[in-house]
């Protein structure tokens, strides 16, 4: 009697069946695909936990399954230490290899050795495919002189020259799972098994996961939305943003092929870029792998002195600062699990540079926060703020007034209004600064500051000028 032996399908960040390179190569194999997703304890409770992002997570998995069903196969689910369920797995079915999409973060790679080593031992192989991100390797883009790139703009020109694999369809069908694997196939679990819970989120961002979901919105966005990207993505309330950061996220849709499908308009290229940033925060922490702790510029490694002020970071999570474009975006961060890159950069100005709170804080509610909380890019973009990271300016160009910032990003107050319900009777000369309001317009406005809307707890510039000066005396 023959025995049949079988390719498993390790799926983590690319939860999709269209432009999947691991998935197209398991089934090059002509041997049955089991694909199989490990829910590793150690990511859904660890430093990054997170139950708005894995009830998204679960949801994709679901659609995936569908998908997969729909196909002839199905999701093979396994709990634990993917280093022990892979390789018994492996070893159960007789398994020759594991494909997996390559990840670039710290955690990723040793868990790609401790699962090489061991499903090495139950006598399969483990082979690692792009997919994760536009080009197929972010970190292979060096300088001339051999050395990762730390500056972005340099980096994205040869980013656009990189080459690019072409795009891969679905498969119409897969191979049937063997019936040992449909006796014990495992289910998705429901989040409060897991043991985490959370409140419904709320807003444009209460949306389903998945494969299904990706495509729907990629294909609104391609129509609709892409057009007046580039001259009005920055606006809050009004302006065209793609939302498709958690798709991206989880690998619901291929950052290759959404560049694939962009034409060369100047909108389609400020959205290339935007791809860009994701491939360029890759490369950095691959290279870098100690920015998940640490700031890279040592100069402000353990130098400055980081406020400790609890009820101050408190006030900036639950959007009580007194500044209403911070406490707008912190409250639509708890209500819809994502915020605008712009006022992601804006609150995180005022956490770092207004408060002086250690950027480690805020990159840690985020990734608690955020259903599209990406370690890499996280990661990048709070060292940025807080000019400790890459592409260093000097501090005193990333402090960034909120008032002013409002009056550009909001200028109607639509988006201020809609999520501080406070202000919604102040007139609009004052809605940046509602402080300023007289007494007399503060009870027209049935806001009084200190009692309906909370006063400002520092004042920005001279909270400008302390982070500058701490700044200056860490180096």
């Amino acid at each position: 009697m023959s025995i049949v032996t079988v390719t498993i399908l390790w799926l983590r960040r690319d939860l999709r069946l269209a432009d999947n390179p691991a998935l197209a190569a398991a089934l090059s194999e002509g041997d049955p695909v089991v694909p199989a997703f490990c829910l590793d304890r150690r990511l859904l409770t660890g430093r990054h936990a997170s139950a708005a992002r894995t009830r998204f997570l679960l949801d994709c998995l679901r659609d995936l399954d569908r998908s997969l069903r729909d196909r002839g196969s199905g999701l093979v689910m396994r709990e634990g230490l993917p280093e022990r369920e892979l390789a018994q797995l492996a070893r159960e079915l007789g398994a020759r290899s594991v494909h997996a999409s390559g990840d670039v973060g710290p955690f990723a790679r040793r868990r790609d050795e401790r699962v090489r080593g061991a499903v090495g031992d139950a006598g399969a192989e483990l082979v690692l495919h792009p997919g994760l991100f536009a080009v197929d390797d972010p970190a292979s883009i060096l300088t001339g002189a051999g050395r990762p790139y730390t500056v972005f703009t340099p980096y994205y020109r040869s980013w656009l020259r990189a080459p690019r694999r072409e795009v891969i369809p679905a498969p119409d069908r897969l191979p049937a799972l063997p019936s040992r694997v449909r006796r014990r196939k495992g289910r998705i679990p429901a989040l409060e098994r897991i043991g985490l819970a959370c409140a419904p989120l709320a807003g444009k961002s209460a949306v389903r996961g998945g494969e299904r979901a990706a495509r729907a919105r990629v294909e609104a966005f391609l129509s609709d939305g892409l057009r007046e990207y580039g001259a009005r993505r920055d606006l809050l309330d009004a302006g065209p943003t793609s939302r498709l950061s958690p798709y991206l996220h989880l690998g619901c849709i291929s950052p290759r092929e959404l560049e694939a499908r962009l034409g060369h308009d100047a909108a389609a290229e400020e959205l290339r870029r935007q791809l860009c940033w994701r491939d360029f925060y890759a490369q950095v922490l691959r290279a870098f792998p100690a920015n998940v702790r640490s700031e890279y510029q040592r100069r402000y490694r353990g130098t400055i002195r980081w406020s400790r002020a609890r009820r101050r970071f408190d006030a900036w999570c639950e959007g009580r600062t007194g500044y209403p474009l911070v406490d707008a975006s912190m409250r639509q961060l708890q209500r819809e699990g994502w915020i605008h890159n712009r006022c992601r950069l804006v609150v995180g100005s005022f956490l770092t540079k207004d408060l002086g709170i250690d950027w480690r804080w805020g990159e840690r509610w985020f990734m608690q926060m955020l259903i599209d909380g990406d370690e890499a890019n996280n990661n990048g973009n709070w060292q940025w703020i807080a000019s400790v990271g890459v592409d260093p300016q000097s501090p005193g160009r990333r402090i960034y007034n909120p008032a002013l910032q409002q009056a550009r990003l909001d200028p109607d107050g639509a988006f201020v209004r809609r999520h501080v319900p406070e202000l919604a009777g102040v007139p609009a000369d004052f809605l940046a600064e509602p402080w300023t309001m007289p007494r007399a317009v503060q009870d027209a406005a049935r806001c009084i500051i200190g009692r309906d809307y909370p006063a400002p707890i520092v004042d920005h510039a001279t909270a400008r000028r302390e982070a500058i000066a701490r700044y200056a005396a860490a180096r």
